[in-house]
């Protein structure tokens, strides 16, 4: 009798988990819709705040920066928080900067309320990872870190391109109070939901950027920087470059939506692609693809030649091939460094800011060049970073 009401107990705990999960991945959408729904709305931003569309770009850069230069440190300075106080307040704080951005009446405070979504991002991702492996059981913990990850990668399939539409239909401040609305909702879901867990140990920031210089994981960090710099190199400014290969703005929508659908279906896929046939592999066919539908997009752009059904195509192509390299990434570095795999992979959700600061500076620098020339720039980062995969995978770093 005992062992049965045990059993219960576990399942009662175990629902309760999975179902603290799904409020802790509603968070992610936020977070993840916050991210990347900017790049929709550039053109319209650019002409409210009467700046040029690379000058507005710089509020993505920004945001991309900080989280990356942010999230090692913040994680270090809350370590020893309770857990639920610490997610609420960051979801707090991410609705809060989301208001201020949607108000901002120049480029500066924009970008100054981008820094403070940037920091609310950088608390809550990488804690809502850890809190969620942590309600669950063991055998469930890799199911229930897919669930809050996937909210990222599910944002970009669908809360992009309704933030998009509703800044088409109502503005961009309106998107942008929108996604504040839908932070604060996250807010309250997670401080109803999710029991009391307390704070861990505090780890000194020079331990954690220690396993930096381990050579193992020194050469694969910079192939996360590598790939997300290619792709947001145009994801950034995708309506004009988008436009420059045919694509009406009525069908901008469907092309961010097929964007994101091949982002969720690259990350499903590499995973189970990757336990089969392992991580080179799998980021070897990842940058190819990549490096080919960019550089064909550039190719339709400089031609002239016009094809909804194909642009379609290469645009799924480019955001599964995007998204495909997360998981043997993460794969890569907890095998570099077990002992320290929450950090290893959390460094790795730096890296992947950094490459798209990285890649939205060097779109913006070019985009007066025209789109053909920004693609074809993005394609060639892609490539280099097939090349940095071989050549670190042939010395035995990787």
């Amino acid at each position: 009798m005992n062992n049965v009401l045990i059993g219960r107990d576990a399942e009662r705990a175990t629902a309760g988990g999975l179902t603290s999960t799904l409020v802790l991945a509603l968070g992610t959408f936020a977070v993840g819709t916050d991210a990347f729904i900017v790049a929709g709305f550039l053109p319209s931003m650019a002409r409210t705040l009467h700046v040029s569309v690379g000058a507005a770009g710089q509020s993505v850069t920004v945001f991309a920066v900080a989280y990356a230069v942010l999230a090692p440190v913040l994680a270090t300075a809350t370590a020893r928080l309770p857990r639920r106080a610490l997610l609420v307040g960051a979801l707090l704080v991410l609705g809060v900067a989301n208001l201020a951005s949607a108000l901002a009446p120049d480029l500066p405070l924009l970008i100054v309320s981008r820094v403070l979504a940037a920091a609310g991002a950088a608390v809550y991702t990488p804690g809502a990872g850890a809190v969620s492996a942590a309600l669950v059981r063991p055998e469930k913990r890799a199911r229930a870190l897919a669930v809050v990850v996937g909210g990222l990668t599910v944002a970009t399939a669908i809360g992009v391109p309704l933030g998009d539409l509703a800044g088409h239909w109502f503005g961009w401040r309106t998107a942008l109070g929108l996604v504040a609305a839908l932070s604060l909702v996250a807010a309250v879901g997670v401080c109803w939901i999710m029991p009391s867990l307390p704070g861990g140990p505090r780890v000194p920031l020079r331990a954690r950027l220690a396993l930096l210089w381990r050579p193992t994981v020194a050469s694969v960090l910079p192939l996360t920087v590598l790939g997300m710099g290619a792709s947001y190199t145009v994801y950034a400014y995708s309506v004009p470059a988008l436009r420059s290969v045919g694509v009406p703005d009525g069908s901008m929508v469907l092309m961010l939506f097929l964007y994101g659908a091949g982002a969720v279906a690259g990350n499903l896929v590499a995973g189970y692609a990757t336990d089969r046939w392992g991580p080179v592999r799998v980021l070897s066919g990842g940058y190819l693809a990549m490096a080919v539908s960019l550089a064909a997009l550039g190719l339709v752009a400089a031609t002239g030649v016009r094809s909804a059904a194909a642009a379609g195509a290469l645009v799924l192509l480019w955001g599964a091939s995007t998204w495909t390299q997360t998981p043997p990434q993460q794969h890569r570095l907890i095998a570099a460094a077990p002992q320290e795999a929450p950090l290893a992979v959390s460094l790795n959700a730096s890296s992947i800011y950094v490459g798209i600061g990285a890649g939205t500076a060097l779109g913006g620098a070019t985009l007066g060049a025209g789109p053909s020339v920004m693609y074809a720039l993005a394609a060639g980062v892609a490539a280099l970073a097939l090349v940095f995969l071989r050549w670190t995978t042939r010395a035995g770093r990787g």
